[in-house]
């Protein structure tokens, strides 16, 4: 069986056909990576120290996610299955199974510690996910190490505030019986999640932030910006840095919000800012206008005026 698939990869591979994704991560695991798909040694595992300290660089986004993480795995652990979360060089940092298929996951080296990049591993769930930056299932005998073909990972990528991938989550299932529909339907679940933590973990990143979810839906995650008391974008997930061409990183260009989600060409963009202005105040103030005027540091008569000329008369104030 293993020699049977380690030759079907091969002949793949070698002959030159263009294929699909899944061939290209074979041809990157054979000929860019070197690696022999009947090779027998598990992954190799971090030390303690080195696992310690990649979770330290994510130890509050670690944090975020573990709730998640437990829903997730509440879902799936009674169907044989393991959930792990890797970082965005696939060693895996935090895991959870049951402890009837815990010594199976951790002969299978699907292991707090391990190293299951495709650079490494060849194609698989989480190195080819990270590697690819999109969701994706790898079934069974999908997998380029034969060793590797008795599991089936579903696998999602897990952005971080700057639009740049910080992390992979995976569900591995350990039933030689499942089917792909299953496996699809627990991808479903898998890339829900991982949404769910990027938009945790980005709107924790912005805790001052209007947060403004867009009405565009995208498949590679929620479309959020961070906007400041000035309307100024200063944050964006990366399908709103797709979406508005913001573009990647840490540093965002700051544009107003209203110039990307539509304005009101009735009135000029100043016109708006001190409109919003004004019924801030007096929301404030309870509606009551010399409060209000006192706020803005200009006199009742004033505001009135502004008031008339900005059409904010029937505001119920007092």
């Amino acid at each position: 069986m293993r020699t049977n698939h380690a030759e079907h990869i091969i002949s793949t591979v070698e002959s030159g056909s263009v294929g699909t994704r899944l061939t290209a991560s074979w041809r990157r695991s054979l000929q860019k990576h070197g690696l022999d798909p009947s090779r027998d040694p598990g992954p190799r595992r971090f030390s303690d120290a080195e696992i310690a300290e990649r979770r330290a660089r994510l130890e509050g986004f670690m944090g975020l996610a573990a709730p998640k993480l437990d829903q997730l795995f509440q879902m799936v652990g009674n169907t044989g299955c393991s959930v792990l979360m890797t970082d965005r060089d696939g060693v895996v940092l935090d895991q959870r199974s049951k402890d009837a298929d815990a010594d199976i996951f951790k002969a299978w080296g699907l292991w707090t510690g391990a190293d299951w990049s495709e650079e490494a591993e060849g194609t698989n769930g989480i190195g080819t996910c990270i590697t690819e930056a999109r969701a994706l299932t790898i079934h069974r005998d999908e997998h380029f190490l034969s060793r590797n073909t008795v599991m089936s990972c579903m696998d999602a990528p897990i952005f971080g505030p700057d639009g740049e991938l910080i992390a992979a989550l995976d569900v591995s299932s350990c039933r030689a019986d499942q089917t792909e529909a299953y496996a699809r339907l627990i991808a479903g679940v898998v890339a829900q999640t991982a949404k769910q933590i990027e938009t945790e973990a980005f709107r924790a990143a912005f805790p001052k932030a209007r947060i403004i979810a867009a009405p565009e839906e995208r498949p590679e995650g929620a479309v959020l910006l961070a906007v400041d008391q000035d309307d100024l974008i200063i944050g964006a997930t990366r399908a709103a840095r797709r979406a508005y061409g913001l573009g990647f990183g840490s540093q965002i260009a700051p544009r107003p919000a209203s110039d990307i989600l539509g304005r009101d060409d009735s009135a000029s963009a100043l016109e708006r800012a001190e409109r919003a202005a004004l019924k801030r105040a007096i929301a404030r103030a309870g509606g009551n206008l010399s409060a209000a005027a006192r706020e803005l540091g200009i006199g009742r008569a004033t505001l009135y005026r502004r008031m008339n000329r900005l059409g904010l008369n029937d505001t119920g104030a007092n």
